[in-house]
């Protein structure tokens, strides 16, 4: 009896335990069946900036380049998520990766403000508590997004900036370089054309028709169900008074709730912290019966659009459903779950999934 009894208390406690393994998952699948919809077991949605790159104006040798390290790293996403990564572990360990490589406007590839310096901002958020960190104006962290990460997991702050930023990004560890790291002959170049432009015109910023943003973004849906976001820029070439966009504001660049969506974007960060874009995805889909697609489409092709504010975004719901919007004739992205992957540059391309 005695042997029963406790047979039956270890198989409850055991029933228990499972369920509890991945509960925000478990919600998600009975909503999804609910919903007429298939609950991705995992997901990931990158961006590497939208602007206005052009099959003409650029070579398919640098096309071809882009798209295989967006390749690459949606690969490396999902062996992470596969093997039960946490979401706000894959998320950054993706954006240093894009930190780290010079093609993007982000860590060492980050563009010049007027100062000659490299001024750069990331955040992070998570949507199973809505906690979140943001650092901005940072001139010596290599890696901001682990900046960002740090005031989100080891600070009751979620945005600090300048020089208080990294005094905390060293008391946490992390790695700091001489602003002269984040140099690359090319982005420079473009401040001296940016400013030389500016003398004649009085126009003191890009974009300029053909300027491209490397703003970089990472949202993923793990195997628990939880979701995270995260954007890292280096900002706007000829940047001035430490201007700060909307990569580091959370609710205008980057936004996450487990009970949504999360959202990274990308273009002229005025206009998206004017309008609070990735908090107005998360809130449009709380509120009304549009999927995540139908929602950023709108915010993206009309909102923005209509007063000539360019950009794009990515987003995924809780189910794993992707968006990747945007209004320029570029944007580099890429989306993989445990069946599909999808990497796409221009208009035409990623038809299944977007536009």
């Amino acid at each position: 009896m005695i042997i029963r009894i406790g047979l039956i208390l270890g198989i409850g406690v055991l029933l228990v335990s499972c369920n509890n393994i991945e509960p925000q998952q478990q919600n998600n699948r009975e909503e999804a069946v609910r919903a007429n919809t298939t609950q991705h077991e995992y997901a990931m949605v990158i961006h590497g900036g939208a602007g206005y790159m052009s099959p003409e104006k650029n070579a398919e040798e640098e096309q071809l380049a882009l798209k295989a390290t967006m390749d690459s790293l949606l690969l490396l996403g999902k062996e992470l998520l596969v093997n039960n990564a946490d979401a706000v572990d894959v998320v950054s360990h993706i954006i240093t990766i894009m930190e780290d490589d010079p093609r993007f406007n982000a860590g060492r590839g980050a563009v010049f403000a007027e100062n000659g310096k490299n001024e750069l901002d990331a955040s992070i958020m998570q949507g199973s508590d809505l906690n979140a960190g943001a650092v901005a104006g940072v001139s010596t962290v290599r890696h901001p997004i682990l900046a960002a990460k740090e005031v989100m997991e080891n600070s009751r702050h979620v945005f600090m900036s300048g020089a208080g930023a990294e005094s905390f990004a060293k008391e946490q560890g992390l790695e700091l370089v001489n602003n002269d790291y984040f140099f690359t002959q090319k982005k420079y170049d473009r401040l001296k054309m940016v400013q030389k432009e500016a003398a004649k015109t009085g126009f003191n910023e890009e974009p300029f028709p053909d300027s491209k943003y490397g703003t970089v973004g990472c949202v993923v849906l793990d195997k628990k169900g939880n979701i995270v976001a995260g954007t890292s820029t280096g900002g706007l070439t000829n940047k001035k008074y430490n201007r700060i966009g909307d990569s580091p504001v959370i609710g205008a660049g980057t936004y996450a709730n487990n009970r949504t969506c999360g959202v990274s974007c990308t273009g002229v960060g005025e206009f998206f912290i004017r309008y609070a874009i990735a908090h107005e995805v998360s809130s449009q889909y709380m509120h009304t019966n549009r999927s995540i697609k139908q929602i950023a489409d709108e915010l993206i092709h009309g909102t923005l659009k209509e007063i000539n504010a360019d950009g794009g975004l990515i987003a995924l719901d809780k189910f794993g459903n992707v968006a990747m919007p945007f209004n320029t004739t570029a944007m580099l992205r890429g989306y993989i779950n445990e069946e599909e992957k999808i990497v796409a540059l221009f208009r035409s391309e990623g038809k299944s999934k977007e536009n």
